[in-house]
């Protein structure tokens, strides 16, 4: 959907990008395939002519000549959602069909690159480019929230730079309507990308608006500082946001460091949603820190993210009327880390299975620690007044 022409090269650099097909084919008896321009988990995309209308375009196709039933729906997903949205910073969808039992999407060329190369390549992005860059990202998740749709994996690749400026979000292949039941996702898999995961996502509870508007916190972070907020391995990076913050350096503009604290709220119903950030870039991308700031302590007054119909809502808690450093919240709102609960469940739970095994009357049965998560304490407490009784 990209080609990077400073480079002439493709705008990213993973899977089978630079092959060229041996055998050009036509899709749909119209778009000629050239070269693989961008590669996902589950689809190529290639630099494609519309020989009706002889303009190029950019071909999404399944990469399995037999795809999986699973990847068929979420990529017949992807086209429904795109073919209902229509924003000058969203990638256009201009037709779909099926070829060879193959589904394919014709997506409009964007001639640039994406803001994670533009940050490998040129270190990280000045406070008002960035502003300019990450308000136009905010206006289409507005949009797109608005219209009632989650994007679920916003990240630097996908946030396109045109030449002229424009950006546009793209890749809405795990995208969810909010009130959609259906569940295009394998058991015991995990989709998009760990490193911009919001805790919600990790934990695996319902992902909202706000998961977006934590996303976008990090990827903004990210090109201001030119480095990751959680680094390692997909599994360290997605674990670490749940034993602490983002680092967010006191050396960032001052409106900037309490829009990317509110962005990052670990609470996702005190984060501010997607207008209000809008607002708040193009306060900075027009200079004005002290408005910025002004308008990040009136959301925190005002209150949470508008959230969707669907959200429960959360436990009231007062809201904060100055901005708080967010380097004390972690110790505040847990006594242990997160791994620790997690061993101490583990634990916990193989000795009540052990003695119910074993039969051992007189034992003593653990006591379910204190800072258990409220959905596991219920069923381990159960558990354990069960194997007490037994031992009586």
């Amino acid at each position: 959907m990209m080609v990077d022409d400073r480079a002439g090269r493709p705008a990213t650099s993973s899977g089978s990008e630079g092959h060229v097909l041996s055998t050009p084919t036509l899709l749909g008896d119209r778009y000629q395939l050239g070269e693989v321009i961008g590669s996902g988990g589950m689809a190529d995309v290639y630099l494609a002519k519309d020989q009706l209308l002889g303009r190029e375009v950019a071909v999404k196709v399944l990469r399995d000549p037999e795809p999986d039933p699973t990847d068929r729906a979420r990529f017949m997903s992807e086209a429904r959602t795109l073919a209902g949205l229509n924003h000058p910073h969203l990638v256009t969808l201009l037709d779909a069909g099926t070829s060879a039992d193959r589904p394919f999407l014709v997506m409009e060329l964007v001639r640039g690159t994406n803001l994670g190369e533009a940050t490998r390549r040129g270190g990280p992005v000045p406070p008002q480019r960035m502003a300019e860059v990450g308000a136009q990202v905010a206006e289409a998740l507005a949009y797109v929230h608005e219209a009632g749709v989650v994007h679920r994996d916003v990240k630097p690749g996908n946030v396109l730079l045109r030449e002229d400026r424009r950006v546009l979000l793209a890749d809405f292949g795990i995208a969810r309507l909010v009130n959609d039941t259906a569940h295009h996702t394998r058991v015991g898999t995990t989709i998009g990308s760990p490193a911009y995961f919001s805790p919600e996502q990790v934990q695996g509870l319902t992902v909202t608006p706000a998961s977006d508007v934590y996303s976008l916190g990090l990827v903004l972070l990210e090109a201001l500082t030119g480095e990751r907020a959680y680094g390692g391995t997909p599994t360290e990076a997605a674990m670490a946001r749940l034993n602490r913050n983002p680092e967010i350096p006191s050396t960032l503009p001052a409106g900037w460091v309490t829009l990317l604290q509110a962005m990052t709220d670990p609470e996702p119903t005190r984060r501010p949603d997607a207008q209000h950030v809008l607002e708040r870039l193009r306060a900075l991308a027009g200079g004005d820190d002290a408005a910025a700031t002004q308008l990040a302590n009136a959301t925190q007054v005002a209150g949470a993210t508008q959230m969707m119909t669907s959200v429960p809502p959360a436990a009231a808690r007062p809201e904060p009327t100055t901005s708080v450093p967010r380097a004390e919240e972690p110790a505040q709102k847990r006594k242990r880390p997160y791994w620790a609960i997690a061993v101490g469940i583990v634990l916990v739970a193989a000795v009540i299975v052990a003695l119910v095994l074993l039969g051992d009357r007189g034992a003593t049965v653990p006591d379910v620690p204190d800072d258990v998560p409220s959905q596991l304490r219920d069923p381990l407490q159960d558990l354990h007044d069960s194997v007490e009784e037994a031992g009586q």
